[in-house]
């Protein structure tokens, strides 16, 4: 029986600005974007190993200065809802399931709680700049149903990464690849 829902946050609930919005703020392509950027910078701000002005300084290779503000200023315009994810947590959260997020991403999260307000929906439980752990990472997963005290197979997990759901299934935990929410329903009259 499924007693709580975790749910990655970007690409899954909320428009994912990384592969079009922030390269056109860059005023690049997002290959170029790849190749000018720290290949793990983004990554050690994730896991809460930097703060944001370390961030800032490793943002690109070749030392230049990031606008961190306008970036946050860009960020915080790309995030949306994905087409009829608030109304699924709402259809969600009235049934009674516990929505948790299990998401990687650093401490701006605190733009997309500003802007879209998904504590009304979720808690933002299990974000790896607070655990130290992302996804696919098996304690992302153990850590999240331990610290619910519950049993892996008792959470469902939404992702939009097929690593990201087969990590957790190879655990117990039931997981969902999350295409869209017409198929997301479908898949979830299944479940709970």
């Amino acid at each position: 029986m499924i007693r709580a829902i975790l749910f990655d946050v970007m690409g899954t609930l909320v428009h994912e600005p990384f592969y079009g919005d922030i390269p056109k703020f860059f005023g690049c392509s997002l290959e170029d974007l790849r190749v000018q950027r720290h290949p793990t910078a983004w990554i050690d701000f994730e896991k809460g190993e930097i703060d944001e002005d370390e961030y800032a300084r490793r943002f690109f290779l070749d030392g230049r200065v990031l606008d961190k503000d306008g970036l946050k200023r860009a960020l915080t315009t790309s995030y949306i809802w994905l087409e009829g994810m608030e109304a699924l947590c709402q259809d969600l959260v009235a049934r009674g399931l516990p929505l948790h997020a299990l998401s990687n991403y650093s401490p701006w999260y605190a733009m997309i709680e500003e802007k879209l307000g998904l504590s009304r929906y979720l808690k933002w439980s299990f974000v790896s700049c607070d655990t130290g752990h992302r996804k696919p990472d098996s304690e992302a997963y153990l850590g999240a149903a331990r610290a619910l005290g519950l049993a892996p197979e008792e959470c469902l997990f939404i992702d939009d990464r097929p690593v990201n759901v087969d990590a957790a299934k190879k655990l117990g935990m039931p997981a969902i690849l999350f295409e869209d929410v017409a198929s997301l329903r479908a898949k979830l009259t299944t479940l709970i």
